[in-house]
């Protein structure tokens, strides 16, 4: 069964607009779903994967094979397989002309696509696909439920728990010790053994320097493998909000793991009951809430927000020049307090969201609200709509 992804019309609308159309996000979270479904609606088009030898020996002479398919909307996945195929493409879409030659998947990010794409400038337009959103799952799935398993497809629609556990840490030992492989000067077993360092410290900032005491390793190592697990969506980094207030603030960006399955994975939690009784469980709620920001309004700026007296806001968001202040509470009766306060004094936000757990929210006092996680998206909608008319 088919679940709609929320970025489709957008994929369909760059496919008439644009030359190329990228579809980026992590293995294993829908994109070659997602394309194949897309390709349903055209008559004439071509898939090749190429992790699949047969496909990529299509590939031997490629501007002989692409030019025979000329007139096809052509599908690349895991493009990043063979990033030289990037200046044939410029080429060929530059000769034929027109919208709507080539969709590619990819599963590193766009600003590492484009260290081999840049010919590609003015003709490709990306699109990123993270995992399941909730809010393309609600209808169908426990909130209890995705804090746990994660809104990869494999996982959240597993027919057991086990399964479920059990996908994600194949996921997991496939990534180190197969997909690595691509990147030069990895080491698979400092990656894994940082990664799981970092999921006990999810949603912390980040002190580098005691990260590569506990590993053995240079702080330039721990850099380059965390710069690694983000361009390849593992992690997912926020830049401190800096406001000229003439206030101490940490400068440190905090950082998550990119799935809250795979929090769990990592940390070796089998259940939501364990879940609910691990240190990690607020910061998974928190990433919950970013999950779902992120994948709805990709293009909007996320912050955190601390001062050297610990006062912080989880989330900053800015939109126009206009500020949200995003609390994150795991509790069914959230309150703020006094740093959140302090923080909000600070920064004077437009509105004030606690995002909590509840079936429904409630208004606190004027510009702060409690709200649930669909009601949080409702009401970003409601203002980015207002806000660019």
């Amino acid at each position: 069964m088919y679940i709609s992804r929320n970025i489709e019309q957008s994929v369909r609308d760059s496919l008439a607009d644009n030359p190329v159309t990228a579809i980026i996000g992590p293995r294993q979270c829908g994109k070659s779903t997602l394309a194949r479904y897309i390709l349903k609606e055209f008559e004439k088009k071509v898939f090749l994967d190429l992790e699949r030898p047969s496909d990529l020996a299509k590939l031997e002479s490629p501007e002989l094979f692409l030019e025979s398919q000329k007139g096809k909307l052509i599908c690349l996945d895991e493009i990043q397989r063979k990033p030289e195929i990037f200046p044939l493409i410029r080429s060929l879409v530059d000769d034929w002309g027109g919208s709507g030659h080539f969709l590619i998947l990819g599963s590193a990010s766009a600003e590492m696509l484009k260290q081999s794409s840049e010919s590609l400038a003015g003709r490709i337009s990306y699109k990123t696909l993270t995992p399941f959103l909730f809010e393309e799952l609600s209808s169908k799935m426990l909130l209890n439920d995705y804090m746990w398993k994660g809104g990869y497809p494999r996982s959240i629609l597993a027919g057991s728990d086990r399964a479920s556990y059990s996908w994600r840490e194949d996921m997991i030992r496939s990534y180190v010790e197969r997909d690595l492989l691509q990147w030069a000067g990895v080491s698979s077993v400092t990656v894994l053994r940082l990664w799981k360092m970092l999921a006990h410290l999810n949603g912390q900032t980040i002190n580098h320097s005691r990260l590569s005491n506990s590993l053995g390793v240079s702080s330039v190592t721990v850099r380059n493998h965390m710069d690694l697990l983000t361009s390849t969506f593992m992690l997912v980094p926020i830049l401190p909000y800096l406001p000229n207030l003439g206030k101490r603030l940490i400068r440190n960006s905090k950082v998550y793991i990119s799935d809250p399955g795979l929090v769990c994975a990592l940390l070796e939690i089998r259940s939501f009951e364990q879940l609910l009784a691990n240190p990690v469980f607020g910061s998974v709620w928190e990433l919950v809430v970013l999950s779902q920001i992120r994948g709805k309004y990709p293009s909007s700026e996320l912050f955190h927000y601390r001062t050297s007296h610990g006062d912080e806001i989880d989330f900053i968001l800015r939109y126009n020049n206009k500020l949200f202040a995003i609390e994150c509470k795991a509790s069914a009766s959230p309150s703020l307090t006094k740093g959140n306060y302090r923080c909000i004094n600070d920064l004077k936000p437009d509105q004030t969201l606690i995002v909590a757990p509840v079936s429904s929210g409630w208004k606190v006092k004027s510009g702060i609200t409690v709200v649930n996680q669909d009601e949080l998206l409702e009401q970003l909608s409601d203002y980015f709509r207002l806000a660019t008319h």
